[in-house]
């Protein structure tokens, strides 16, 4: 849970970072852009935290179950707000407080009532094919609805649910691969195909996010993405590697934690944005 904190604070570092140092730039794009952005030591330390985030991820995957680790990755939303508010020396409105206050409320009593725990590292290919073809399969539904004639919401909506399913694929293959590497070594993780499954589609993920902030507004992007990223996360880590959570009446706790980890998303969502508008930069 500490490795899964710092990751989602470190993403949010990272994210923020990398978009101040863009800001500070003209529009552009190609080789020269990014050799500017890179003397800008914002920049950098955005990098940094990047990078850092899947240090991190990838040390709470290896010690605890993707149905744990991954919803903790939600908190990055509150991180980012406040780290976005104090690079631009404004202050945080109290829809952004309350919506901090319900997402971390929202996900201590789902991650609670839930009390994802046990299963393995590792999975048989009985396991592997059906998750992984079901993933891709509605990743690439959502691709579809994309690219027909819906509106800019629609559209963000579809390729954030199909970022979600990328990220939480990635992690469950990282997870695995990671393990390889803690148990055989180099070689072995080198030579393991959940090695490449996670970079491919890691990069497939991040592809799909780029495109789903440029479609529609980021109020309808989100929600799918970080919403649906811990709940295919927990889906995976009960058919994949066979953890456990509650049923029964922790359903119920389970389901209020959830609505209100939701909630309180969308309150960061329209937050976020309004702090840079304010400051005259794009959202």
């Amino acid at each position: 849970m500490v490795f899964g904190v710092l990751g989602a604070a470190s993403n949010a570092t990272g994210t923020a970072f990398q978009r101040e140092a863009a800001s500070t730039l003209k529009q552009g794009g190609g080789l020269h852009f990014l050799l500017m952005l890179m003397r800008r030591p914002a920049w950098t330390i955005g990098v940094l935290g990047v990078m850092g985030a899947a240090l991190f991820q990838a040390l709470a995957l290896l010690n605890g179950p993707i149905a744990l680790v991954q919803p903790l990755f939600v908190l990055e939303l509150p991180f980012a707000l406040m780290i976005v508010g104090r690079l631009l020396h404004r202050s945080i409105p109290a829809e952004g407080w309350y919506g901090v206050g319900a997402v971390v409320a929202g996900l201590g009593v789902l991650l609670a009532s839930a009390a994802p725990h046990g299963g393995g590292a590792q999975a048989p290919l009985s396991r592997w094919i059906p998750a992984l073809v079901v993933c891709y399969g509605l990743m690439g539904a959502a691709v579809v609805v994309a690219r027909t004639r819906c509106s800019p919401q629609l559209r963000a909506v579809a390729l954030g649910a199909a970022a979600a399913v990328g990220n939480a694929t990635t992690a469950a293959l990282l997870k695995s691969a990671t393990t390889t590497f803690s148990d055989h070594g180099i070689g072995a993780f080198l030579s393991a195909w959940q090695t490449y499954g996670f970079a491919i589609t890691g990069i497939a993920a991040v592809l799909l996010l780029e495109n789903a902030l440029q479609a529609g507004p980021l109020a309808a992007s989100q929600p799918a993405l970080t919403i649906g990223d811990a709940l295919v996360s927990l889906v995976l880590g009960v058919t994949v590697f066979q953890e456990t959570v509650r049923t029964g009446w922790w359903l119920v706790p389970e389901i209020l934690g959830l609505a209100l980890m939701c909630a309180g998303v969308l309150l960061l969502t329209r937050a976020i944005p309004a702090i840079r508008s304010a400051d005259g930069r794009p959202a």
